[in-house]
Protein backbone atom coordinates (compact mmCIF):
# COMPACT_ATOMS: atom_id res chain seq x y z
CA UNK A 1 0.00 0.00 0.00
CA UNK A 2 1.45 3.34 -1.00
CA UNK A 3 2.12 5.70 1.90
CA UNK A 4 0.65 9.17 1.57
CA UNK A 5 0.89 12.39 3.48
CA UNK A 6 -1.64 12.90 6.28
CA UNK A 7 -4.71 14.91 5.35
CA UNK A 8 -4.17 18.65 5.51
CA UNK A 9 -5.28 20.21 8.78
CA UNK A 10 -5.46 23.70 10.22
CA UNK A 11 -2.42 22.82 12.32
CA UNK A 12 -0.83 26.30 12.12
CA UNK A 13 -4.02 27.87 13.46
CA UNK A 14 -4.56 25.43 16.32
CA UNK A 15 -1.06 24.27 17.20
CA UNK A 16 2.30 25.92 17.54
CA UNK A 17 5.26 23.92 16.30
CA UNK A 18 8.37 23.92 18.47
CA UNK A 19 11.40 23.00 16.38
CA UNK A 20 15.06 22.62 17.26
CA UNK A 21 17.74 21.84 14.69
CA UNK A 22 20.90 19.80 15.23
CA UNK A 23 23.56 20.05 12.53
CA UNK A 24 26.54 17.71 12.41
CA UNK A 25 29.28 19.17 10.25
CA UNK A 26 32.56 17.55 9.22
CA UNK A 27 35.36 20.05 9.74
CA UNK A 28 37.91 20.78 7.01
CA UNK A 29 41.10 19.39 8.55
CA UNK A 30 43.96 17.30 7.17
CA UNK A 31 43.81 14.71 9.96
CA UNK A 32 41.20 13.19 12.24
CA UNK A 33 40.08 14.53 15.60
CA UNK A 34 42.27 12.52 17.93
CA UNK A 35 44.87 10.87 15.67
CA UNK A 36 47.04 11.59 12.63
CA UNK A 37 45.01 9.53 10.13
CA UNK A 38 44.18 11.44 6.95
CA UNK A 39 40.64 12.71 6.36
CA UNK A 40 41.09 12.32 2.58
CA UNK A 41 39.22 9.03 2.63
CA UNK A 42 36.54 9.74 0.02
CA UNK A 43 36.87 7.04 -2.62
CA UNK A 44 39.60 5.21 -0.68
CA UNK A 45 39.40 1.44 -0.08
CA UNK A 46 37.43 0.55 3.08
CA UNK A 47 39.42 0.58 6.32
CA UNK A 48 42.52 2.08 4.69
CA UNK A 49 42.54 5.33 6.73
CA UNK A 50 42.53 4.05 10.30
CA UNK A 51 44.87 3.33 13.20
CA UNK A 52 44.67 1.97 16.77
CA UNK A 53 43.22 5.28 18.01
CA UNK A 54 40.29 5.53 15.58
CA UNK A 55 39.73 1.76 15.82
CA UNK A 56 39.44 2.04 19.61
CA UNK A 57 42.08 -0.57 20.34
CA UNK A 58 43.10 -1.04 24.00
CA UNK A 59 45.90 1.24 25.17
CA UNK A 60 45.59 3.77 22.31
CA UNK A 61 45.47 7.37 23.57
CA UNK A 62 43.86 10.35 21.82
CA UNK A 63 45.57 13.66 20.98
CA UNK A 64 43.55 16.84 20.33
CA UNK A 65 43.48 18.31 16.79
CA UNK A 66 44.22 22.04 17.17
CA UNK A 67 42.80 22.96 13.75
CA UNK A 68 39.47 21.34 14.62
CA UNK A 69 39.29 23.28 17.88
CA UNK A 70 39.97 26.52 16.03
CA UNK A 71 37.19 25.64 13.55
CA UNK A 72 34.64 25.55 16.36
CA UNK A 73 36.03 28.70 17.96
CA UNK A 74 35.73 30.46 14.57
CA UNK A 75 32.14 29.25 14.21
CA UNK A 76 31.34 30.48 17.72
CA UNK A 77 32.71 33.93 16.91
CA UNK A 78 30.73 34.03 13.64
CA UNK A 79 27.43 33.27 15.41
CA UNK A 80 28.12 35.63 18.31
CA UNK A 81 28.59 32.83 20.84
CA UNK A 82 30.83 32.84 23.91
CA UNK A 83 33.79 30.51 24.52
CA UNK A 84 34.57 29.60 28.15
CA UNK A 85 38.09 30.00 29.57
CA UNK A 86 38.23 26.22 29.93
CA UNK A 87 36.27 23.35 28.44
CA UNK A 88 36.55 19.62 28.71
CA UNK A 89 35.88 16.38 26.90
CA UNK A 90 33.24 13.84 27.89
CA UNK A 91 32.45 10.26 27.06
CA UNK A 92 29.05 9.73 25.48
CA UNK A 93 28.24 6.06 25.95
CA UNK A 94 26.15 4.05 23.53
CA UNK A 95 26.60 0.73 21.81
CA UNK A 96 26.23 0.71 18.05
CA UNK A 97 28.38 -1.35 15.66
CA UNK A 98 29.69 1.85 14.01
CA UNK A 99 31.19 3.07 17.32
CA UNK A 100 34.34 1.01 17.93
CA UNK A 101 35.03 2.09 21.52
CA UNK A 102 31.46 1.75 22.75
CA UNK A 103 31.56 5.49 23.50
CA UNK A 104 32.11 8.72 21.62
CA UNK A 105 34.49 11.45 22.79
CA UNK A 106 32.30 14.56 22.79
CA UNK A 107 31.45 17.60 24.92
CA UNK A 108 28.49 17.88 27.24
CA UNK A 109 28.07 20.68 29.77
CA UNK A 110 31.12 22.79 28.77
CA UNK A 111 31.01 23.21 24.97
CA UNK A 112 33.51 25.32 23.05
CA UNK A 113 30.80 27.80 22.02
CA UNK A 114 27.44 28.63 23.61
CA UNK A 115 24.56 31.14 23.42
CA UNK A 116 24.86 32.31 19.83
CA UNK A 117 22.38 33.43 17.19
CA UNK A 118 21.91 33.54 13.42
CA UNK A 119 19.67 35.97 11.57
CA UNK A 120 17.79 34.59 8.55
CA UNK A 121 15.40 35.97 5.95
CA UNK A 122 12.05 34.26 5.37
CA UNK A 123 8.90 35.01 3.39
CA UNK A 124 7.49 36.52 6.59
CA UNK A 125 10.51 38.77 7.10
CA UNK A 126 13.71 38.49 9.15
CA UNK A 127 13.93 35.97 11.97
CA UNK A 128 16.65 35.30 14.54
CA UNK A 129 17.42 31.72 15.51
CA UNK A 130 18.93 31.19 18.95
CA UNK A 131 21.85 28.75 18.98
CA UNK A 132 22.37 26.86 22.21
CA UNK A 133 25.81 25.42 21.58
CA UNK A 134 28.50 24.31 19.15
CA UNK A 135 30.81 21.55 20.31
CA UNK A 136 33.40 19.10 19.04
CA UNK A 137 33.20 15.35 18.84
CA UNK A 138 34.46 12.47 16.73
CA UNK A 139 32.48 10.94 13.91
CA UNK A 140 31.41 7.31 13.79
CA UNK A 141 32.31 4.63 11.28
CA UNK A 142 30.11 3.94 8.26
CA UNK A 143 27.77 0.96 8.06
CA UNK A 144 27.28 -0.61 4.63
CA UNK A 145 24.25 -2.88 4.25
CA UNK A 146 23.82 -5.40 1.46
CA UNK A 147 23.86 -9.09 0.59
CA UNK A 148 26.67 -11.62 0.23
CA UNK A 149 27.16 -13.84 -2.89
CA UNK A 150 24.70 -16.36 -1.39
CA UNK A 151 21.99 -13.74 -1.04
CA UNK A 152 22.24 -13.43 2.74
CA UNK A 153 21.82 -9.96 4.24
CA UNK A 154 25.05 -8.61 5.70
CA UNK A 155 26.30 -5.37 7.25
CA UNK A 156 29.90 -4.24 6.85
CA UNK A 157 31.77 -1.54 8.77
CA UNK A 158 34.16 0.94 7.13
CA UNK A 159 36.27 2.74 9.74
CA UNK A 160 37.74 5.33 7.37
CA UNK A 161 35.33 7.96 8.71
CA UNK A 162 35.68 6.86 12.33
CA UNK A 163 37.29 9.64 14.36
CA UNK A 164 36.87 12.40 11.77
CA UNK A 165 36.37 15.80 13.48
CA UNK A 166 32.69 16.59 13.78
CA UNK A 167 31.11 19.83 14.97
CA UNK A 168 27.58 19.66 16.33
CA UNK A 169 25.57 22.89 16.31
CA UNK A 170 22.33 22.84 18.31
CA UNK A 171 19.67 25.55 18.18
CA UNK A 172 17.32 26.63 20.89
CA UNK A 173 13.76 25.34 20.38
CA UNK A 174 12.97 28.72 18.83
CA UNK A 175 12.08 27.75 15.26
CA UNK A 176 8.37 27.66 14.47
CA UNK A 177 7.97 26.77 10.79
CA UNK A 178 9.43 24.37 8.25
CA UNK A 179 10.51 27.32 6.11
CA UNK A 180 12.45 28.87 8.99
CA UNK A 181 14.23 25.54 9.52
CA UNK A 182 15.26 25.38 5.86
CA UNK A 183 16.45 28.99 5.73
CA UNK A 184 18.46 28.46 8.91
CA UNK A 185 20.19 25.38 7.46
CA UNK A 186 20.96 27.25 4.21
CA UNK A 187 22.37 30.28 6.01
CA UNK A 188 24.44 28.10 8.35
CA UNK A 189 25.94 26.22 5.40
CA UNK A 190 26.86 29.53 3.74
CA UNK A 191 28.45 30.77 6.97
CA UNK A 192 30.52 27.60 7.45
CA UNK A 193 31.76 27.73 3.86
CA UNK A 194 32.55 31.45 4.06
CA UNK A 195 34.73 31.13 7.15
CA UNK A 196 36.36 28.04 5.65
CA UNK A 197 35.77 25.54 8.45
CA UNK A 198 33.83 23.04 6.31
CA UNK A 199 32.71 22.29 2.77
CA UNK A 200 29.35 21.41 4.38
CA UNK A 201 28.22 19.39 1.35
CA UNK A 202 24.95 17.65 2.24
CA UNK A 203 25.13 15.27 -0.72
CA UNK A 204 28.49 13.97 0.50
CA UNK A 205 27.35 13.71 4.11
CA UNK A 206 29.60 16.56 5.29
CA UNK A 207 26.58 18.37 6.75
CA UNK A 208 23.80 16.35 8.33
CA UNK A 209 20.63 18.05 9.54
CA UNK A 210 18.32 16.60 12.17
CA UNK A 211 15.17 18.19 13.53
CA UNK A 212 13.36 17.84 16.85
CA UNK A 213 9.68 18.60 16.29
CA UNK A 214 6.81 18.85 18.76
CA UNK A 215 3.42 20.56 18.84
CA UNK A 216 1.60 22.38 21.60
CA UNK A 217 -1.82 24.07 21.58
CA UNK A 218 -1.43 27.75 20.81
CA UNK A 219 -1.30 29.89 23.91
CA UNK A 220 0.20 27.17 26.12
CA UNK A 221 3.76 26.94 27.46
CA UNK A 222 4.62 23.25 28.08
CA UNK A 223 6.35 21.49 25.21
CA UNK A 224 4.68 18.57 23.50
CA UNK A 225 6.21 15.15 22.89
CA UNK A 226 9.44 15.56 20.94
CA UNK A 227 10.13 13.55 17.79
CA UNK A 228 13.54 13.54 16.11
CA UNK A 229 13.64 13.42 12.29
CA UNK A 230 16.77 12.15 10.50
CA UNK A 231 17.93 11.28 6.96
CA UNK A 232 17.17 14.68 5.44
CA UNK A 233 19.74 14.93 2.67
CA UNK A 234 18.85 18.26 1.07
CA UNK A 235 17.41 21.61 2.11
CA UNK A 236 14.22 20.76 0.26
CA UNK A 237 13.99 17.54 2.27
CA UNK A 238 14.44 19.48 5.52
CA UNK A 239 11.43 21.66 4.73
CA UNK A 240 9.28 18.81 3.43
CA UNK A 241 10.06 16.45 6.29
CA UNK A 242 9.33 19.00 9.00
CA UNK A 243 6.12 20.12 7.28
CA UNK A 244 5.01 16.48 7.04
CA UNK A 245 5.84 15.82 10.69
CA UNK A 246 3.87 18.86 11.85
CA UNK A 247 0.81 17.63 9.95
CA UNK A 248 1.28 14.04 11.13
CA UNK A 249 1.42 15.07 14.77
CA UNK A 250 -1.54 17.43 14.40
CA UNK A 251 -3.69 14.65 12.90
CA UNK A 252 -2.65 12.26 15.68
CA UNK A 253 -3.41 14.78 18.43
CA UNK A 254 -6.81 15.58 16.92
CA UNK A 255 -7.58 11.85 16.93
CA UNK A 256 -6.72 11.60 20.62
CA UNK A 257 -3.59 9.53 20.07
CA UNK A 258 -0.69 9.62 22.51
CA UNK A 259 2.53 10.55 20.71
CA UNK A 260 5.72 8.70 21.62
CA UNK A 261 9.24 10.08 21.76
CA UNK A 262 10.69 8.47 18.65
CA UNK A 263 13.52 8.87 16.21
CA UNK A 264 11.99 8.87 12.74
CA UNK A 265 13.61 8.65 9.32
CA UNK A 266 12.57 10.65 6.25
CA UNK A 267 11.68 8.79 3.06
CA UNK A 268 12.15 11.40 0.36
CA UNK A 269 10.60 9.28 -2.41
CA UNK A 270 7.35 8.63 -0.52
CA UNK A 271 7.34 11.96 1.27
CA UNK A 272 6.74 10.45 4.74
CA UNK A 273 8.56 9.90 8.02
CA UNK A 274 8.85 6.42 9.56
CA UNK A 275 9.80 5.06 12.99
CA UNK A 276 13.43 4.01 13.39
CA UNK A 277 13.74 3.56 17.17
CA UNK A 278 12.72 5.10 20.48
CA UNK A 279 14.44 8.41 21.21
CA UNK A 280 17.11 8.61 23.93
CA UNK A 281 17.45 11.41 26.49
CA UNK A 282 20.80 12.84 27.59
CA UNK A 283 20.86 10.75 30.76
CA UNK A 284 20.70 7.59 28.65
CA UNK A 285 24.19 8.36 27.35
CA UNK A 286 25.73 8.34 30.87
CA UNK A 287 28.11 11.20 30.19
CA UNK A 288 31.24 11.44 32.31
CA UNK A 289 34.55 13.33 31.89
CA UNK A 290 37.02 11.79 29.43
CA UNK A 291 39.93 10.51 31.57
CA UNK A 292 42.45 10.36 28.71
CA UNK A 293 42.25 14.05 27.77
CA UNK A 294 42.97 17.07 30.00
CA UNK A 295 40.64 20.09 30.15
CA UNK A 296 41.22 22.44 27.25
CA UNK A 297 42.06 26.03 28.20
CA UNK A 298 41.20 28.71 25.64
CA UNK A 299 43.19 31.89 26.23
CA UNK A 300 41.68 35.25 25.13
CA UNK A 301 44.70 35.81 22.85
CA UNK A 302 43.88 32.58 21.02
CA UNK A 303 40.28 33.71 20.43
CA UNK A 304 41.51 37.12 19.23
CA UNK A 305 43.87 35.46 16.73
CA UNK A 306 41.05 33.33 15.33
CA UNK A 307 38.77 36.37 15.13
CA UNK A 308 41.40 38.39 13.26
CA UNK A 309 41.67 35.68 10.60
CA UNK A 310 37.94 35.58 9.85
CA UNK A 311 36.73 36.96 6.50
CA UNK A 312 33.75 39.26 6.09
CA UNK A 313 30.64 37.33 7.15
CA UNK A 314 27.66 36.85 4.79
CA UNK A 315 25.27 39.12 6.71
CA UNK A 316 27.81 41.96 6.85
CA UNK A 317 28.62 41.56 3.15
CA UNK A 318 24.93 41.66 2.15
CA UNK A 319 24.48 44.85 4.18
CA UNK A 320 27.54 46.45 2.57
CA UNK A 321 26.35 45.56 -0.92
CA UNK A 322 22.88 46.99 -0.30
CA UNK A 323 23.67 50.06 1.80
CA UNK A 324 27.14 50.86 0.50
CA UNK A 325 26.96 49.85 -3.17
CA UNK A 326 23.28 50.33 -3.87
CA UNK A 327 22.57 46.77 -5.00
CA UNK A 328 19.10 45.35 -4.61
CA UNK A 329 18.48 42.88 -1.80
CA UNK A 330 17.96 40.22 -4.48
CA UNK A 331 21.27 40.85 -6.28
CA UNK A 332 23.16 41.03 -2.99
CA UNK A 333 21.56 37.79 -1.83
CA UNK A 334 22.40 35.92 -5.05
CA UNK A 335 26.05 37.03 -5.03
CA UNK A 336 26.69 36.40 -1.33
CA UNK A 337 24.97 33.00 -1.43
CA UNK A 338 27.66 31.75 -3.84
CA UNK A 339 31.17 32.45 -2.51
CA UNK A 340 32.66 32.04 -6.03
CA UNK A 341 30.44 34.84 -7.31
CA UNK A 342 31.30 37.06 -4.36
CA UNK A 343 35.03 36.54 -4.97
CA UNK A 344 34.64 37.39 -8.66
CA UNK A 345 32.49 40.45 -7.89
CA UNK A 346 35.10 41.81 -5.48
CA UNK A 347 38.02 41.06 -7.81
CA UNK A 348 36.41 42.71 -10.86
CA UNK A 349 35.42 45.81 -8.89
CA UNK A 350 38.96 46.10 -7.51
CA UNK A 351 40.37 45.86 -11.04
CA UNK A 352 37.83 48.35 -12.44
CA UNK A 353 37.01 50.87 -9.70
CA UNK A 354 35.15 53.10 -12.14
CA UNK A 355 32.62 50.42 -13.05
CA UNK A 356 29.10 50.70 -11.65
CA UNK A 357 28.44 48.04 -9.00
CA UNK A 358 25.12 47.20 -10.66
CA UNK A 359 26.82 46.47 -14.00
CA UNK A 360 29.36 44.18 -12.36
CA UNK A 361 26.57 42.46 -10.42
CA UNK A 362 24.55 41.88 -13.61
CA UNK A 363 27.58 40.34 -15.31
CA UNK A 364 28.57 38.16 -12.36
CA UNK A 365 25.07 36.80 -11.79
CA UNK A 366 24.42 36.41 -15.52
CA UNK A 367 27.02 35.46 -18.13
CA UNK A 368 29.77 34.82 -15.61
CA UNK A 369 27.61 32.70 -13.31
CA UNK A 370 26.44 30.57 -16.22
CA UNK A 371 30.05 30.01 -17.30
CA UNK A 372 31.01 28.88 -13.81
CA UNK A 373 28.13 26.43 -13.64
CA UNK A 374 28.83 25.03 -17.11
CA UNK A 375 32.60 24.65 -16.78
CA UNK A 376 32.92 23.96 -13.07
CA UNK A 377 36.42 25.47 -13.28
CA UNK A 378 37.64 28.13 -10.88
CA UNK A 379 40.92 29.93 -10.37
CA UNK A 380 42.24 30.56 -6.84
CA UNK A 381 40.69 34.04 -7.04
CA UNK A 382 37.27 32.50 -7.61
CA UNK A 383 37.21 33.37 -11.30
CA UNK A 384 35.90 30.97 -13.93
CA UNK A 385 38.27 29.08 -16.20
CA UNK A 386 41.32 31.13 -17.24
CA UNK A 387 39.65 34.47 -16.60
CA UNK A 388 41.54 37.48 -15.28
CA UNK A 389 39.81 40.10 -13.14
CA UNK A 390 41.74 42.83 -14.98
CA UNK A 391 40.56 41.57 -18.37
CA UNK A 392 36.97 41.16 -17.22
CA UNK A 393 37.01 44.72 -15.88
CA UNK A 394 38.37 45.87 -19.26
CA UNK A 395 35.59 43.99 -21.04
CA UNK A 396 32.86 45.63 -18.95
CA UNK A 397 34.56 48.98 -19.42
CA UNK A 398 34.29 48.64 -23.20
CA UNK A 399 30.57 47.87 -22.88
CA UNK A 400 30.09 50.82 -20.53
CA UNK A 401 31.89 53.14 -22.95
CA UNK A 402 29.71 52.03 -25.85
CA UNK A 403 32.61 50.45 -27.72
CA UNK A 404 31.26 46.90 -27.55
CA UNK A 405 27.72 45.51 -27.68
CA UNK A 406 26.56 43.17 -24.93
CA UNK A 407 26.07 40.45 -27.51
CA UNK A 408 29.66 40.71 -28.70
CA UNK A 409 30.86 41.03 -25.10
CA UNK A 410 29.38 37.60 -24.35
CA UNK A 411 31.36 36.08 -27.20
CA UNK A 412 34.56 37.83 -26.12
CA UNK A 413 34.08 36.62 -22.54
CA UNK A 414 33.59 33.03 -23.65
CA UNK A 415 36.82 33.10 -25.67
CA UNK A 416 38.75 34.82 -22.88
CA UNK A 417 37.54 32.41 -20.18
CA UNK A 418 38.44 29.40 -22.32
CA UNK A 419 41.94 30.45 -23.34
CA UNK A 420 42.94 33.46 -21.28
CA UNK A 421 43.59 35.73 -24.30
CA UNK A 422 43.50 39.47 -23.73
CA UNK A 423 40.15 41.14 -24.35
CA UNK A 424 41.72 43.77 -26.64
CA UNK A 425 43.30 41.08 -28.83
CA UNK A 426 40.01 39.18 -29.15
CA UNK A 427 38.10 42.33 -30.08
CA UNK A 428 40.71 43.25 -32.69
CA UNK A 429 40.78 39.75 -34.15
CA UNK A 430 37.00 39.59 -34.42
CA UNK A 431 36.69 43.14 -35.69
CA UNK A 432 34.03 43.92 -33.11
CA UNK A 433 32.79 47.47 -32.70
CA UNK A 434 29.44 48.67 -31.51
CA UNK A 435 27.37 50.39 -34.19
CA UNK A 436 25.85 53.43 -32.51
CA UNK A 437 25.54 55.73 -35.52
CA UNK A 438 21.95 56.50 -36.53
CA UNK A 439 22.71 56.48 -40.24
CA UNK A 440 24.73 53.26 -40.28
CA UNK A 441 22.30 51.42 -38.03
CA UNK A 442 19.28 52.89 -39.77
CA UNK A 443 20.15 51.05 -42.96
CA UNK A 444 20.16 47.73 -41.09
CA UNK A 445 16.86 48.57 -39.43
CA UNK A 446 15.23 49.41 -42.79
CA UNK A 447 16.47 46.14 -44.27
CA UNK A 448 15.00 44.16 -41.36
CA UNK A 449 11.64 45.91 -41.70
CA UNK A 450 11.56 45.13 -45.41
CA UNK A 451 12.48 41.48 -44.87
CA UNK A 452 9.93 40.73 -42.12
CA UNK A 453 6.42 41.80 -43.22
CA UNK A 454 4.73 39.21 -41.00
CA UNK A 455 6.46 40.53 -37.88
CA UNK A 456 5.59 44.10 -38.88
CA UNK A 457 1.94 43.08 -39.25
CA UNK A 458 2.04 41.45 -35.81
CA UNK A 459 3.48 44.64 -34.33
CA UNK A 460 0.75 46.75 -35.91
CA UNK A 461 -1.80 44.32 -34.49
CA UNK A 462 -0.48 44.94 -31.00
CA UNK A 463 1.48 41.71 -30.68
CA UNK A 464 4.94 41.70 -28.98
CA UNK A 465 7.09 41.53 -32.11
CA UNK A 466 9.55 44.33 -31.35
CA UNK A 467 11.97 42.05 -29.49
CA UNK A 468 12.12 39.70 -32.46
CA UNK A 469 12.89 42.59 -34.79
CA UNK A 470 15.67 43.90 -32.54
CA UNK A 471 17.10 40.38 -32.57
CA UNK A 472 17.07 40.38 -36.37
CA UNK A 473 18.97 43.68 -36.39
CA UNK A 474 21.55 42.19 -34.01
CA UNK A 475 21.85 39.13 -36.23
CA UNK A 476 22.30 41.24 -39.37
CA UNK A 477 25.09 43.27 -37.73
CA UNK A 478 26.86 40.25 -36.19
CA UNK A 479 25.78 41.40 -32.75
CA UNK A 480 27.48 44.78 -33.12
CA UNK A 481 24.39 46.96 -33.12
CA UNK A 482 23.58 49.10 -30.12
CA UNK A 483 20.46 47.23 -29.05
CA UNK A 484 18.88 50.24 -27.33
CA UNK A 485 19.39 52.42 -30.40
CA UNK A 486 18.07 49.64 -32.67
CA UNK A 487 14.90 49.48 -30.60
CA UNK A 488 14.54 53.28 -30.70
CA UNK A 489 14.91 53.41 -34.48
CA UNK A 490 12.42 50.56 -34.95
CA UNK A 491 9.85 52.30 -32.76
CA UNK A 492 10.31 55.54 -34.67
CA UNK A 493 9.86 53.87 -38.05
CA UNK A 494 7.01 51.58 -37.06
CA UNK A 495 5.32 54.28 -35.06
CA UNK A 496 4.98 56.37 -38.23
CA UNK A 497 2.93 53.59 -39.80
CA UNK A 498 -0.84 53.91 -39.33
CA UNK A 499 -2.12 51.53 -36.68
CA UNK A 500 1.23 51.03 -34.96
CA UNK A 501 1.08 50.26 -31.27
CA UNK A 502 -2.53 48.99 -31.25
Amino acid sequence: MKATAPPATSAPARYEAVIGIEVHCQLRTASKMFCSCSTAYDGAPPNSHCCPVCLGLPGALPTINRAAVEGVIATGIAIGATTPPATRWDRKNYFYPDLPKGYQISQYDLPLAAHGRLRIETSDGPFEVGIQRAHLEEDTAKLIHGTDPDGRRISLVDFNRSGAPLMEIVTEPSIRTAEQARRYAEELQLLLRTIGVSDADMERGQMRVEANVSLRPRGTEPFGTRVEVKNMNSFRSVERAIAFEIERQAVALDAGEVLTQDTRGWDDNRGVTYVMRSKEDSHDYRYFPEPDLPPLRVAPAWIDAVRAALPELPAARRTRYIDGLGLSAYDAGVIVAQPDLALAFEAIRAAGPGLAAKEVANFVTGDYGRAVNESGQRTPAGLAGKSSATELAALLGRVDAGELSRTNAREVFAIHAAGGQAVAAIVAEKGFRQISDDTALGAAVDAVIAANPAAIADHHAGKPALGFLVGQVMKATRGQANAELAGKLLRERLGSTPGAGR
